[in-house]
């Protein structure tokens, strides 16, 4: 491991600075999603030329009768989409907290079949060489080398709902870049500190992002896991992802400002629909009520 690390990794948003969302529909993964991506890309005014890129899907566990993980076609989607903006790398990466074999994971959720070069890309963020970084809490926290080094990581979750904390969306999915080999697994370190409060710390070391949400078939109910599938026929793509997070929660029924870590990181992006230009579709117009587990329904947005 490495030594200590401090790291610089952007500033806060500007206070009153607007976040831009890109909210689009598409129907099924059979959809052409490398031009929706585009689509999302122009409306967002995403740059990408010359940077090293990490894609960080959501392969977290796998049921082939479930919804659980960002879907192969739509990671394949998003290599074209920074290859076609002139990335100088596009890497893969992701530490899952409950398997230790990433690859088998990659197999069956069609990772390794459907993303070109997938084996060449991949980082395992759970056995990649790990660096300390200051500042979670008052003292360190190791995480992925290579994430840390990236020009800009690019969070592709699954909309889902949380059992613990009512939505897991771009900001959750940063759990992936702590290792395994330091915390162990499932990564309980991470619970212990809070989901509501590490969720922000990592936020504070992330700031070079952008999101895609991969909303087409999402889950509701017992997420992120044994929940039921949910379709909801979206992409939402930005780089304020507290924007991002907000938008989907409005898609999926939730009231943003009463889920904890969205509001806890209020000074990194929007939260309020004022304070974001929706291009695309309106948020309003693919709403799709996700169910919540009976300690959450006190998020629903009315």
């Amino acid at each position: 491991m490495a030594a200590g690390l401090a790291c610089s990794c952007g500033p806060l948003r500007r206070p009153g600075a607007e976040s831009t969302v890109a909210v689009l529909h598409a129907g099924s993964y059979a959809a052409d999603l490398a031009n929706l991506l585009a689509r999302g890309a122009q409306l967002c005014g995403l740059e990408a030329r010359g940077k090293r890129v990490l894609l960080k899907p959501n392969l977290v566990e796998f049921d082939s009768a479930n919804s659980i993980n960002t879907d192969a076609s739509v990671l394949a989607a998003a290599v074209e989409l920074f290859e076609r903006l002139g990335a100088a790398e596009v890497m893969i990466g992701e530490g899952p907290g409950h398997r230790r074999d990433t690859m088998d994971l990659a197999e069956q959720a069609r990772y390794r079949s459907l993303v070109p070069r997938f084996e060449q890309r991949f980082v395992d963020l759970n056995l990649d060489e790990a660096a300390a970084v200051s500042g979670f809490f008052g003292g360190d926290v190791y995480l992925s080398k290579k994430a840390l080094a990236a020009d800009l990581v690019v969070s592709i979750p699954k909309m889902k709902t949380h059992h613990w904390v009512g939505a897991t969306l771009s900001m959750k999915n940063f759990f992936g870049v702590v290792p395994g080999a330091v915390y162990g697994w499932p990564k309980n370190w991470l619970h212990y500190v809070g989901i509501n409060r590490a969720i922000p710390a990592l936020q504070r070391i992330f700031r070079r992002t952008f999101a895609i949400v991969d909303g087409i078939v999402g889950m509701e109910g017992n997420g992120p896991i044994q929940g039921a599938p949910k379709h909801a026929g979206a992409i939402v793509m930005g780089a304020d992802l507290v924007a991002v997070d907000a938008t989907c929660c409005r898609i999926m029924g939730i009231d943003p400002a009463r889920v904890d870590y969205i509001r806890a990181v209020d000074d990194l992006g929007n939260i309020d629909a004022d304070a974001i230009s929706q291009r695309g579709e309106s948020p309003a117009a693919l709403r799709t009520d996700f169910e919540l587990i009976a300690q959450f329904r006190h998020l629903r947005l009315a």
